[in-house]
């Protein structure tokens, strides 16, 4: 029963959480960046088709 109880009143202890730790921010890769500008492009590729089609209307 002594044993029961000990295991009981440790059990909490174990169950806690880790602190956080914050991430610490990577330097973006060149890939990163190239695919960024292809869709910066895209976006303001479509943003034109956009405006040409409410200007015609």
């Amino acid at each position: 029963m002594t044993r029961l109880l000990a295991i009981l009143l440790l059990a909490p202890g174990l169950a806690l959480a880790a602190p956080y730790e914050r991430p610490i921010p990577q330097a973006q890769s060149a890939t990163a960046e190239f695919s960024f500008a292809l869709a910066s492009l895209a976006l303001l590729v479509g943003l034109y088709a956009v405006h040409r089609l409410v200007m015609r209307r």
